[in-house]
């Protein structure tokens, strides 16, 4: 939640966040948080660890929409989090911040300074939410399993910008396959004859790029 209070002093953040009436809820890992939630207006600020949108299917196949980490938010104007289906599960232990919207624009804050630093962050924060989003949608252009997995390495590797070319799939194997709508024995296939062919090595999460 660093980023979205950046620059704005401890005091000023405090009492940002109490006319906001920001509401800081802990969850353990593999909890539905929108089962704990009103699924009004809001948006949700992840203080420290991680969740993933999760859009199943009636068949009950799901399917990941979003990963998000500590300092990314999301909400119900941002996310699709009202449609049916979609759940909003913590992968560890969790503590996310709840505003409403209609606080973000009450009259009594938008006079002070310290709320247009807040709104600057907050609209950073979208947009390179946004650039994360257009990239996976770029992914999911590409018309083969392989050139799939090939743009996603090169994506984290440029991510990770130290220029190692080795890097760390933040993924399962069965999440990669998700958030790539692949087959997850037809990715694991793949990843065999990139192997095989010299494009990558590979040991569990961890890969280096050779091409």
């Amino acid at each position: 939640m660093a980023k979205l209070f950046e620059n704005i002093s401890e005091n000023n953040m405090l009492k940002l966040k109490k006319i906001l009436r920001a509401n800081t809820q802990k969850f353990k890992k593999d909890v539905n948080v929108l089962s704990n939630v009103n699924r009004d207006d809001f948006i949700a600020l992840i203080d420290y660890g991680s969740i993933e949108l999760v859009h199943t299917d009636y068949e009950g196949n799901k399917t990941v929409i979003e990963e998000l980490e500590e300092g990314e938010v999301f909400g119900t104007l941002t996310s699709s989090i009202k449609a049916e289906g979609v759940t909003c599960i913590t992968k560890e232990d969790t503590a996310i911040t709840f505003i409403e919207y209609d606080q973000i624009t009450n009259n009594e804050i938008i006079k002070n300074d310290y709320y247009i630093i807040f709104v600057k962050n907050l609209i950073r924060l979208l947009t390179e939410q946004l650039n994360t989003r257009n990239i996976r949608v770029e992914l999911l252009t590409k018309r083969t399993t392989r050139d799939k997995l090939l743009a996603y390495f090169k994506y984290i590797d440029q991510k990770t910008g130290d220029g190692s070319k080795k890097i760390k799939i933040p993924l399962s194997y069965t999440e990669l396959a998700s958030y790539l709508s692949v087959d997850r024995s037809a990715m694991t296939r793949e990843l065999k004859y990139l192997k095989e062919e010299g494009f990558i090595e590979a040991n569990g999460n961890r890969i280096t790029l050779h091409y």
